[in-house]
């Protein structure tokens, strides 16, 4: 490790360096699928654009693969500000293209595609990249090696001038994957869902090794994929009710939500067997769900819901959860949203907060409706939610029977969940007796947990297990959870566990995050199989608050931003949203405590919009975080701590 910090220190990335230095902030890593995907994503933008009719994907049998759509082509003129053509541009410049422009209307307006930073990556991660553009009367060619273009865009041949449409071939470059070759059966399923997003577009895939070729269209969009679906498995289940399908999408002149912005979806429940559950974002797969998944489950529940109580169908002391409701369920989803937020580069999850309110509001007065319309089919519905509920219901109370009589006495200041359901249940570890009043009122008292704490807690990285329970704090947590103290090597009975989900809720200031710390290293000292297994979190509570006042007939709004890079993201929102400067004010959370209950609930604890970490524990690297975690906790570890302070002061920003 280098000890000399100055001007030669600092370096500046240009063109595409930044990606093949930091690989895994653009893509994953796990295989080369994800920078083809990017390519895709160009073609089906042209084909939801109304452009493009076929997409055609060929797998090589030299590992490289093509991607052909008869779509516009891309530009193939001299960009005025690079004097490069505008297709080198859009391979070697990252956030460059032509879909940054959303007004309504656009072709572009909910593309999915990046056009710039997605094929930039594709081309930067590729031994050689090859473009060929069908435009203008002409066949336009560009090879890429190693990310540089050979020469700049050649027009080779002349073509008939009706004739459009763009090619792209990537060869991956195997370093940087830990498989090198792109996996056949994820490409398969993601070309499958593209030809059931864009009705009337046939999707192609040919592998060249094999001859086999595939083709897809499903006029009949999602309801046909979700029968196919079901259909194919093994152990699925019976229909009990005909599939529910449709789509709709904001008008002009809405206040809440852009025009164009909804969704389309196909709604089936199984009394048994397997589910299919798949969701997309502007034609983008997300795996991991997000807030559009959680506004469907909304949109059941609510209506699901409200059909049982209109018929008198719901047995006394049963009370429905939204789980209950979606247990059963299989469903496909599709959502337009003008400006997404994803979880990461890869887009495998949806946090925009305002697309659980749009799913919700589009699909549940059509369900509602249709359930009542189908009446018989509704009371079907309605019966296997109910027997979801009380089979939940029964397993809770074997469970609190069997540990009623071991379990130690519960700590006092812990205000407990109404429902036994380890299953579900959360516990919030909140820092001061404040904001875990706040916490008590705000919270949903069914399923969630709040068990405050006074103070910092022990630095017990080097505590004795025997003595662990002399620290009254430790000793309530402890206790709390259900769980005793272990090894990760030991064979732990994690059965008495009473939380699904323990999340540290401290202040977003140095003494929160010395709390936090606190925290994370008792869990992973002396409790590491529940970091293993997933079951700890750290809670993200906004820093900022934007109040917007009243806009024509838009009301009043409060926006909360995480950070400062989403609150410049805010104003930059509210200005293309022509609110006058200045208007808007600012408010910034000192702590928890600030946050009356419902703001807590709704940006730190409701399970639908709020933003948490997973602690995760990376089993490859154990040694290497022992060894970091006893450098910067350990007593005895302090000159080895200064040093790697003094070498990482330059990364840390001051908040003063």
């Amino acid at each position: 490790m280098s000890v000399n910090y100055d001007e030669s220190s600092f370096k500046v990335l240009r063109g595409l360096d930044p990606v093949r230095q930091r690989p895994g902030m653009y893509t994953t890593l796990d295989n080369p699928n994800h920078i083809i995907a990017e390519v895709v994503d160009n073609a089906c933008d042209e084909a939801l654009a109304g452009y493009a009719k076929n997409i055609f994907v060929t797998a090589h049998i030299d590992g490289s693969v093509s991607v052909q759509d008869d779509g516009r082509g891309i530009p193939v003129g001299i960009h005025p500000e690079e004097q490069k053509s505008v297709v080198e541009v859009a391979y070697t410049v990252l956030h460059s293209g032509g879909k940054f422009d959303k007004e309504a209307g656009g072709a572009y307006q909910f593309s999915g595609g990046l056009h710039g930073v997605g094929v930039a990556v594709t081309n930067a991660l590729s031994t050689a990249l090859e473009v060929t553009v069908f435009r203008d009367g002409g066949e336009h060619f560009l090879r890429f090696e190693h990310g540089a273009a050979r020469q700049p865009l050649q027009r080779i041949a002349e073509c008939p001038k009706r004739k459009t449409g763009t090619t792209v071939r990537a060869w991956p470059d195997t370093k940087y994957f830990d498989a090198p070759n792109v996996n056949l059966v994820q490409l398969e399923r993601a070309l499958r869902s593209k030809a059931v997003l864009l009705p009337g577009v046939t999707v192609t895939l040919l592998i060249e090794k094999t001859g086999e070729r595939k083709e897809w269209n499903y006029p009949d969009g999602l309801r046909g994929y979700l029968t196919q679906a079901l259909d194919a498995q093994e152990d699925g289940g019976t229909l009990i009710a005909p599939i529910f399908s449709g789509e709709r999408y904001v008008g002009k002149h809405d206040d809440n939500y852009a025009e164009g912005e909804g969704a389309a979806w196909a709604l089936a429940w199984t009394e048994e067997g397997a589910i299919t559950r798949e969701s997309y974002v502007n034609l983008i797969p997300t795996w991991n769900g997000g807030t559009h998944d959680s506004g469907l489950r909304d949109a059941m529940f609510n209506a699901v819901k409200g059909f049982i109580e209109l018929h008198g169908m719901l047995p006394k002391g049963v009370k429905l959860t939204s789980d209950d409701v979606a247990n059963r369920a299989s469903f496909v989803l599709s959502t337009k949203v003008l400006d997404p937020s994803f979880q990461g580069q890869t887009k495998d999850r949806l946090v925009s907060r305002t697309a659980l309110k749009l799913v919700s509001s589009m699909i549940n007065d059509p369900l509602l409706l249709w359930l009542n319309e189908h009446v018989d089919y509704g009371k079907r519905i309605a019966e296997v939610v109910i027997k979801q509920a009380q089979s939940r219901m029964k397993s809770a109370q074997k469970v609190e029977k069997k540990k009623g009589s071991s379990v130690a006495v519960l700590p006092g200041k812990l205000t407990d969940a109404a429902d036994f359901n380890p299953e579900r249940n959360e516990l919030f570890l909140v820092e001061g007796d404040s904001a875990g009043g706040s916490a008590k009122q705000g919270r949903s008292k069914e399923f969630q947990a709040i068990l405050p704490l006074r103070g910092k807690v022990l630095n017990t990285f080097e505590v004795d297990r025997n003595r662990l329970f002399a620290n009254a704090e430790v000793h309530d947590i402890a206790v709390a959870i259900g769980v005793d103290p272990h090894d990760l090597t030991d064979n732990v009975d994690l059965s008495g566990l009473r939380y699904k989900g323990i999340y540290i809720m401290a202040d977003a200031d140095v003494d929160g995050s010395h709390i936090a710390t606190l925290l994370l290293t008792l869990f992973f000292r002396h409790f590491p199989r529940l970091v293993a297994d997933g079951h700890i979190f750290l809670a993200q509570p906004p820093l900022f608050r934007v109040d917007v006042p009243a806009q024509g007939k838009k009301p009043m709004r409060k926006i909360y931003a995480l950070n400062e890079d989403e609150l410049t993201s805010i104003e930059d929102r509210l200005r293309k949203d022509k609110v006058r400067e200045g208007a808007w004010s600012i408010s910034r959370f000192k702590g928890l405590g600030e946050m009356n209950p419902e703001q807590l609930w709704d940006t730190t604890m409701n399970p639908d919009t709020r933003r948490a970490l997973c602690v995760a524990l990376d089993a490859s690297s154990k040694d290497d975080t022992h060894r970091v975690m006893n450098m910067l906790m350990g007593k005895q570890e302090s000159g080895a701590r200064r040093a790697w302070l003094e070498y990482h002061g330059n990364e840390v920003t001051g908040d003063v």
